[in-house]
């Protein structure tokens, strides 16, 4: 199924990952303010007004590109835990992704540890490899992200190398596409 305008719905046997609309504003302003979430991200938890450019972000993804994030919603009661995609954010990232869509992922404090990041990132990728001609996807994470890291290589990521990124370390892995 797919929303008008918008990405298809993705599901998994605990989650159901769909197109970001206006009204996830009070669940991504939670999200996104959380000092957990945004420890090894930017660091400084987000405005509402912050958090409602990112929410717009996310449907701007899908009406330009074709591909973006989905909300990460638990199949059993609906609840938003997190965000999931893929994303051209545009990085001034030396050296940079070289035309590699960013995978990333996003999850509330109260979901971690139960392998919901890779179950929904998984399905993502599964979208990818049916949807699109990518030869390859690449993340970007905090050196000190280890989680996130450990989910990445668990999905097939490995390390490209170092970048900087806005006056910091980050560490670059990639991913090959693979085709049915």
């Amino acid at each position: 199924m797919t929303v008008a305008g918008s990405g298809p719905v993705l599901e998994t046997d605990r989650l159901i990952l769909r197109p970001h609309v206006a009204q996830d504003i009070d669940d991504v302003a939670r999200l996104w303010a959380d000092p957990d979430v945004v420890r090894y991200i930017t660091g400084t938890p987000s405005s509402r007004e912050d958090s409602w450019g990112l929410l717009l972000g996310y449907i701007g993804h899908w009406q330009a590109l074709g591909f973006g994030y989905w909300a990460v919603t638990l199949r059993d009661g609906g609840r938003f835990v997190g965000e999931v995609g893929f994303a051209d954010f545009k990085r001034d990232l030396q050296p940079g992704l070289n035309g590699a869509p960013e995978a990333g992922w996003v999850l509330s404090p109260e979901v971690h540890g139960q392998g919901i990041a890779t179950e929904a990132v998984a399905r993502i990728h599964q979208w990818a490899a049916e949807a699109t001609d990518w030869a390859e996807t690449a993340c970007i994470f905090d050196p000190a992200h280890t989680v996130s890291q450990k989910v990445a290589r668990r999905l097939g990521y490995a390390m490209r190398g170092e970048a900087r990124y806005k006056d910091g370390p980050a560490l670059v892995m990639a991913r090959s596409m693979p085709r049915a």
